[in-house]
């Protein structure tokens, strides 16, 4: 899927591009295309985001280890400010990190990747706590016989009954 140019955005009517997904994405394995649509509109002096898609991905289960599929469903909006990138050195030393520079951005006479944030959403959206089912118990472990307490090497047994002996006496 193509990236659009940023400034073609301001020429798109109501500034506003949708672009339809029914594909499979590079790099996330899913058994189902992702089907959905993602919406960008230039705003100014930032892209207004939003997007909906779903598809079916297979995961491992953290207690079972058993593969099971879960529906990923995206719904989400985000604002992505468009400025150019600054370029700080900061070295060894020791900086502050403003609020404002823990926001997305992109340069305005950039592209915008529609299938890039789209996998992105999607791997925010998977589980952390990845469960087959609420009641798994996990990897069934077996109950193994218990094993004699001491076990004896016959070639002591003389050596065993003579601390027997002297410790009864």
């Amino acid at each position: 899927m193509a990236s659009i140019y940023i400034p073609q955005l301001t020429k798109a009517p109501q500034q506003t591009e949708t672009v339809e997904i029914d594909t499979h994405l590079p790099d996330l394995e899913t058994l189902t295309p992702v089907h959905g649509t993602v919406t960008v509109s230039h705003r100014g002096n930032f892209l207004e985001v939003s997007g909906q898609a779903e598809t079916i991905v297979t995961l491992s289960c953290d207690r079972c280890l058993q593969q099971y599929n879960y529906r990923l469903k995206v719904n989400t909006s985000e604002i992505i400010l468009l400025q150019e990138p600054v370029e700080e050195e900061y070295g060894d030393e020791e900086h502050e990190i403003l609020y404002e520079d823990l926001t997305e951005s992109l340069p305005p006479n950039g592209y915008f990747s529609p299938t890039e944030w789209l996998y992105e959403q999607l791997c925010l959206e998977l589980p952390q706590r990845q469960l087959c089912d609420r009641a798994c118990k996990g990897i069934p472990v077996q109950d193994v016989p218990a094993e004699p307490a001491e076990t004896i090497d016959y070639r002591w047994a003389s050596l065993e009954s003579l601390r027997h002996y002297l410790s009864n006496n």
